[in-house]
């Protein structure tokens, strides 16, 4: 039998400059938790990692208050499995939302959501394999994607940035491997927003290597507004219009946008997932989900949420997650979703995946080692382990 010997948390900065059309990042910060086991593999003590997005702050109040007490009073035998070897995380988040009434879904499922990812690092630890191998062996009948496609996440707004300052950033992403590219738009006027993307354009070979994102900024007329000005372009996709709660705003989007639309990374849970898919008009054989587990309860509540779709005639190929982390990443290849997004030169240390892995054509292949694999991103890794010493 296993057992959490404790579970350590911190709050780590990860300050900057840069914004989007909503809020700007000079105060951002992340929880990381270290969660602690008896378990030993290979000589060493099995500790599962976990952190939140970005976009959200630290849930530090959250975690230290209900849901590492919550883990940590449990009885032993009612966070593992049946076979009582390894940890069970439904077990583990039905214990962490013990007396927490359903809706809410804010900093909570922030909270819940780190302490899951910790545990899905430790269990695919103690069980020797990758999680993507792992996730693929329970809920894919083995059939895992040896390649998952990425694109990378700038554009956003700096100070003094120019048009020459922007193509700059996006000729790295192309220089490191990414064919497809996300910038922000809302944070300035609609004209200078057009000669952005213009001017990020004129370096691509297509469109449809460009997405935007308006981070939920506009009403529904500056909304409508926007798609007319969006259309002739033919992007990769417009993100997140309207505020993601708006699902009439969204619905409005889609009669009169042909072109893809991507939403979903600021909801929380698969109540709210449903509601977008019943009420926002939402298009399954163009349009992107970007649920991100980390943000919202978890992989256990991402699996759910993932039914869900499947009832409603969805695809897990409609699924890019936001965030850019290695959690979502193993998602992607163990359970067919269509991709993940890539922060590959801001949000560090958390942004980026596994040193050294190669992007090609906006593909890349996960590193074959227990666990998410945080040990294979060395600054990572360097934060993480402290919380274990």
């Amino acid at each position: 039998m296993v057992r959490i010997l404790d579970i350590r948390e911190t709050v780590v900065p990860i300050r900057s400059e840069l914004r989007n059309a909503y809020i700007d990042f000079s105060q951002m910060t992340v929880s990381v938790v270290a969660l602690i086991t008896d378990a030993v593999r290979d000589g060493t003590r099995v500790v599962g990692y976990g952190f939140n997005s970005n976009g959200r702050y630290a849930p530090s109040g959250l975690l230290r208050d209900r849901f590492i007490p919550r883990l940590l009073a449990a009885d032993e035998r009612a966070l593992l499995d049946a076979d009582e070897d390894n940890f069970d995380p439904h077990q583990a988040w039905n214990v962490m939302m013990r007396n927490e009434k359903p809706g809410g879904h804010g900093e909570r499922s922030v909270a819940v959501g780190v302490l899951d990812m910790a545990l899905w690092d430790a269990v695919a630890k103690i069980s020797e394999r990758p999680l993507f191998r792992l996730l693929a062996d329970r809920y894919r009948a083995g059939v895992i994607e040896d390649k998952v496609f990425v694109y990378a996440a700038g554009g956003y707004y700096y100070p003094q940035q120019t048009p020459a300052a922007l193509t700059e950033e996006i000729r790295g992403y192309l220089d490191r491997g990414y064919s497809v590219v996300k910038i922000k738009i809302g944070g300035a006027t609609l004209e200078e927003d057009l000669r952005r993307i213009e001017s990020v354009l004129a370096i691509l070979k297509s469109p449809q290597q460009l997405a935007v994102d308006a981070n939920g900024r506009f009403d529904l007329n500056t909304a409508l507004v926007y798609a007319r000005a969006l259309r002739p372009y033919g992007l990769r996709w417009l993100e997140e219009a309207g505020d993601p709660l708006d699902f009439e705003l969204q619905a409005a989007l889609a009669d009169s946008y042909p072109g893809p639309m991507a939403t979903g990374e600021n909801l929380f849970s698969v109540q709210d997932a449903r509601n977008l898919i019943r009420y926002a008009k939402l298009r399954a054989d163009r349009d992107i989900l970007q649920f991100d587990c980390a943000l919202s309860y978890g992989l256990v509540e991402y699996l759910r949420t993932l039914e869900v779709l499947r009832q409603y005639g969805w695809s897990a190929a409609s699924c890019i997650p936001h965030g850019g982390h290695q959690l979502s990443l193993n998602i992607a290849a163990g359970l067919g979703l269509g991709g993940n997004e890539s922060y590959p030169g801001i949000f560090q240390p958390f942004g980026g995946f596994a040193d050294g892995l190669a992007v090609e054509d906006s593909f890349v292949r996960l590193p074959d080692i227990p666990g998410i694999g945080f040990e294979a991103k060395a600054d990572l890794y360097q934060v993480m382990s402290a919380l274990a010493t």
